[in-house]
């Protein structure tokens, strides 16, 4: 999840504002959802998954806010942060692998905003997710063409309620009665979690299953480049987000831990891969109907607060690939409040295609494994930046735990990610292929020459 703020600050933002927007793009709808999948791979080795995740999706937050800070991405601050690994491969690795790097942000992105409809659906509409996701892209969509974003103030008050939710689920999963004494309306549903055409992924068992389920966490820290994101607003950037990235990432693996801890206890290693509302399952065990639906709108909020931070995410790659001429140019335009609406619209389209097809579970899976090719090409682009802050063995080591994690994913959802992104990857070189044929446009006479 990414957040974008609608600020005037300036170079306003401290440490504590940077933590918590890292924050609010992290705690997304991720933490309600992916240990489902991920505990029914890694069994009781679950909280070893998170921490294996931890240890990536820090390798891949230096090497995003080494390129930020090299600069060379625009200059403006979301779509410096958001789209720096599609511009950095393109301008320090080659066009080819820049538009490859922009191509799996787009699909992670798409993915990802699926997944986060499903999320929203499961927790809000049991008895009919499907629709509920939709009619929420539909809703996000439309506020993000009319120009709406989230603020600093609201961020802060997001974390904090997110946050309390999530204390919550930890009280009553290590406290509660535990154990599989109750069956939630999460388990009724569970025909509802898989797509029409993509089966859920199922995952190897054993030490194989660990790193398959620490790729599928992974996709819960996604929202670790919002962090890298603020450059131009933060005072002395390289200081900062020096100081904010360990915090934010500290407190959200802490976050992420207890929470599996509660789940491991509070449910049990068999039925976390059973339930697909995983947390709402575990406050069912303490019967508190109240703290159920306290936990239902923090899920909502969550979700909602990332299916429109993604959805921007999606639009604003497109646009920059767009103006780059690695997707047609239309993509570039945009209307009046700002928006590039087209690029808004196939990014709806796109994810309501994929929550039909997929289902929030098989989602996950093929954001995770998109958005663990991109971040390795993210690496390779950080170790072509002169007069690094950051050991070069950082970035190398991301690289290859990137690459070897998403190989590690249930087979079908890799197999999936690699075809969605031949058939990407072949259309934007297309786009760049014709843009290179393109006559240059006839330069005018200069008055002089006309006047002879």
């Amino acid at each position: 999840m990414v957040v974008t703020v609608a600020t005037t600050l300036g170079r306003r933002l401290g440490t504590a504002d940077v933590v918590v927007l890292g924050l609010v793009a992290m705690l997304g709808s991720g933490v309600f959802a992916v240990f489902a999948p991920a505990g029914a791979a890694a069994g009781p080795w679950l909280l070893l998954a998170v921490l294996l995740a931890a240890v990536v999706a820090g390798t891949c937050v230096l090497s995003t806010a080494e390129l930020v800070l090299a600069g060379g991405s625009g200059g403006a601050s979301f779509s410096a942060g958001y789209t720096a690994g599609y511009v950095a491969a393109r301008d320090r690795l080659h066009p080819v692998a820049g538009r490859l790097a922009g191509v799996t942000l787009l699909i992670g992105g798409v993915a990802s905003a699926a997944a986060a409809a499903g999320v929203f659906g499961a927790y809000v509409l049991p008895s009919n997710p499907l629709v509920a996701g939709i009619v929420v892209i539909v809703a996000a969509t439309v506020l993000n063409v009319v120009g709406v974003r989230t603020t600093a103030r609201s961020s802060w008050l997001l974390a904090g309620g997110t946050l309390a939710v999530l204390v919550v689920v930890v009280v009553v999963g290590l406290l509660g009665p535990g154990g599989e004494q109750t069956v939630s309306a999460a388990v009724t549903a569970a025909g509802e979690a898989r797509g029409v055409a993509v089966p859920v992924p199922q995952a190897s068992p054993g030490a194989l299953g660990v790193l398959s389920a620490a790729g599928l966490v992974f996709f819960a820290f996604v929202g670790f480049a919002n962090v890298a994101t603020y450059r131009e607003e933060v005072r002395t950037p390289a200081r900062t987000l020096r100081r904010a990235i360990p915090i934010a990432l500290a407190v959200c693996t802490l976050t992420y831990l207890a929470v599996a801890g509660a789940l491991l206890m509070g449910l049990g290693t068999d039925r976390i891969g059973e339930e697909h509302a995983p947390l709402v399952a575990l406050v069912d065990t303490g019967q508190a109907p109240a703290l159920g639906v306290l936990v239902r709108i923090g899920a909502a909020a969550a979700a909602g607060s990332t299916l429109l931070a993604v959805l921007i995410g999606i639009s604003r790659t497109a646009m920059e690939m767009g103006a780059r001429e690695d997707l047609p140019r239309s993509f570039a335009k945009v209307c009046g409040s700002g928006a590039p609406w087209r690029s808004d619209v196939l990014g709806a389209a796109l994810a309501i295609l994929v929550a039909v097809l997929a289902g929030p579970v098989a989602s996950i899976a093929l954001s995770a494994c998109a958005m663990l090719l991109h971040y390795a090409l993210v690496h390779a682009a950080a170790l072509r930046v002169p007069d690094r802050r950051t050991p070069a063995w950082v970035a190398a080591v991301g690289f290859v735990l990137c690459l070897g994690l998403a190989a590690l994913l249930p087979r079908t959802s890799v197999l999936i990610t690699l075809g969605a992104l031949a058939v990407g990857w072949g259309l934007s070189e297309l786009s760049a292929l014709r843009a290179r044929r393109r006559p240059p446009p006839p330069q005018e006479e200069a008055p002089g020459e006309q006047a002879a």
